[in-house]
């Protein structure tokens, strides 16, 4: 076989702009760039192959190396994971500043490829500028810290292992049950080492995603426990996105009847109009979705991993004898809950159900429960859209505004604060393909609103994208504002300003705290930093004077009427990031209508709020349950 001389860097930047992937016959280039910052480590090596080689794989410049792995992430869910970016960095902090994002890929269970220099395999000039010597172990690096949030990890010590590690590193990428971060470590000597390769390295090469079908005899028991079902629930999450399968959920829901709940990851998998639509579970779940799960027999999770949120820390469901059916391509997720696991692709295995199911549909009394739940939570949601709060707008009337500013292909962008449990549950979902409603939920991770967005917006150039973000979350990571400005990346970023962590804020309230430690306000004299309501010596912060400052263009809001019409003028502005800032009361919250969520109170000392916390906490905890129901035959049929 011939070969070619190449350096480990040439040689890698070709072999990914070489890669393919392929499912349902639609084949398309895998890797739509590199996404980085230069530094000592790599720019001599993958800096030097990626200007050589820029028409084969586009090099995009990015301000933190933690949010151009946020914007790979974006761009990764937009695409329903058959598409990914790469990321570079030098060693050291730019390495360490990627492990956050990298941790986010993995629990997202999104492809992300991260490429950070390494220190001198060959040692020679070591310890190097920002190199951490272990005085136990000469081999670790900074980098070291990607294995235990990283799907595969890999350090190329020699030319000879690139090969073998690059194929390893595909094979995960695009595994849909095994997918999430990757990292290829480069010591920046061997990135500039020459390399013989063979032609059939630098081919192109597809790697096609397979659907998996559901084993027959567990399908068999599935739908025996399903037409066992006196109160039927499906859960759809991420999966059932991912998998494209949001047309098999509605034709599934239509031939049997069962009502739809949704996870952060799966909301909007069937559109809020559909009649068995329940909306949000768990914890930031609404009243119709988490009445229905009390009372549930037999629930179906489609694509979801049952985080806490999900099952409200494991008191969602209250039927004594609860089943659980889980649809899964992980092993890991189908057992959960000691639930009949079906292994299989979502649309597969949705579809099957659906006809081994034929002519069987949920008790009408139960049908009808669902649509008088979902009626009663469509009128709240109008009533919390258009409540008229005053003097200060509320976010849910914010959100309203956004909501009707969308178009049905639009997208909305959030991760961390209090907007992610708002927007789960008031969000009005319209796009048929679940591509409307993207929270980061898995890691909650501030910062990721802003760079995400663009993940979003470069996946998906004709839809609009709406950034909802808060000051706290905006603070962590708003230099990728600058980077969407010089690549004239089209964002409507929605900057709440409610002078402090809400979310947080509200949680400390909750558990007896007083807001300790979350309000934006001057320290005085050894006063405690709890937040009163007062808004007494607030922090003279103007975060669209910064945002302005960055480049963007700013719109400023004070009420609803002027946010509505600010969004018009953004909608319209052609080229680059719009900021639309507007400030709402921070106390005036979306009720949490029951749910709960298990966040340990002291169970000694503190004032008589915590006591009386400890004690609403202590009453909560015995609705908490062990889903443990056994899985054998003997109560399928």
């Amino acid at each position: 076989m011939s070969t070619e001389r190449l350096t480990v860097a040439q040689a890698l930047v070709r072999f990914l702009a070489a890669q393919h992937v392929e499912r349902d016959g639609r084949r398309h280039r895998f890797f739509a760039g590199c996404l980085g910052i230069f530094g000592h480590g790599n720019v001599a090596g993958l800096g030097q192959a990626l200007q050589q080689h820029h028409d084969l794989l586009p090099y995009h410049p990015a301000r933190n190396e933690q949010a151009m792995v946020h914007v790979a992430s974006g761009y990764a869910r937009q695409r329903n994971r058959l598409g990914a970016f790469a990321c570079t960095s030098s060693v050291g902090p730019g390495a360490t500043n990627m492990v956050t994002g990298a941790a986010l890929a993995t629990i997202n269970r999104l492809p992300v490829l991260l490429l950070p220099g390494d220190t001198f395999a060959s040692r020679a000039p070591h310890p190097v500028l920002q190199q951490l010597e272990a005085p136990h172990d000469g081999t670790v690096s900074v980098n070291d810290c990607f294995r235990p949030v990283t799907r595969y990890f890999d350090r190329i010590t020699r030319p000879e292992q690139l090969a073998d590690a690059a194929l390893a590193a595909m094979r995960v990428l695009t595994d849909p049950a095994e997918t999430g971060a990757v990292c290829l470590a480069l010591p920046e000597d061997v990135q500039t080492e020459v390399v013989e390769v063979p032609a059939g390295f630098l081919a192109e090469r597809t790697w096609t995603v397979f659907r998996r079908p559901p084993a027959p005899d567990a399908l068999d028991r599935a739908a025996a426990l399903i037409r066992g079902a006196r109160r039927p629930l499906l859960v759809a999450g991420g999966g059932v996105v991912y998998a494209e399968a949001t047309a098999a959920l509605r034709a599934f829901a239509d031939a049997t009847g069962i009502p739809v709940a949704e996870t952060q990851a799966g909301r909007g998998a069937l559109p809020s109009a559909h009649p068995g639509a329940l909306g949000a579970i768990g914890a930031t779940g609404t009243p119709a979705a988490n009445h229905l799960a009390r009372e549930a027999d037999v629930v179906i999770g489609v694509g979801t991993r049952w985080s806490d949120f999900t099952t409200a820390s494991k008191s969602a469901f209250q039927d004594p004898d609860v089943r659980f059916v889980n649809v899964n391509v992980a092993g890991l997720d189908a057992a959960k809950h000691s639930g009949l696991p079906l292994e299989a692709d979502a649309r597969l295995a949705l579809d099957a159900l659906r006809a081994a199911l034929a002519g069987w549909q949920a008790d009408a009394d139960w049908q009808a429960r669902a649509r008088r739940e979902a009626q009663a939570w469509d009128e709240e949601v109008a009533r919390l859209y258009g409540a008229g709060h005053g003097p200060l707008p509320s976010q849910a009337e914010v959100i309203g505004a956004v909501n009707d500013a969308a178009a049905e292909r639009d997208v909305v962008v959030c991760a961390a604060g209090s907007m992610p449990g708002d927007l789960h549950k008031l969000w009005r979902a319209t796009d048929p393909d679940g591509k409307g409603y993207h929270v980061e939920y898995g890691y909650s991770c501030m910062g990721y609103e802003l760079p995400g967005a663009m993940g979003v917006k470069l996946a998906a150039p004709e839809r609009e994208v709406f950034a909802m973000v808060g000051d706290g979350s905006y603070l962590m990571l708003p230099g990728e504002l600058a980077t969407a400005v010089a690549e004239r990346i089209k964002l409507v970023v929605v900057l709440v300003q409610n002078h402090g962590y809400a979310s947080i804020g509200a949680l400390s309230r909750s558990v007896g705290g007083a807001g300790y430690g979350t309000h934006y306000r001057v320290a005085e004299d050894g006063d405690l930093p709890i937040d009163d309501g007062s808004e007494h010596a607030a922090v003279p912060v103007d975060l669209a004077a910064n945002a302005e400052s960055l480049g963007a263009r700013v719109l400023r809001a004070r009420t609803i009427a002027e946010l509505r019409d600010a969004l018009g003028e953004a909608r319209a502005h052609a080229g680059g990031p719009v900021v639309v800032h507007v400030e709402t009361d921070r106390y005036e919250g979306v009720p949490s209508y029951g749910a709960w969520w298990d966040v340990p109170v002291a169970a000694v000392g503190g004032d008589d709020a915590v006591r009386a916390a400890r004690a609403d906490y202590d009453e909560a905890r015995r609705r908490q349950r062990a889903y443990v129901a056994a899985t054998g035959t003997e109560r399928d049929a």
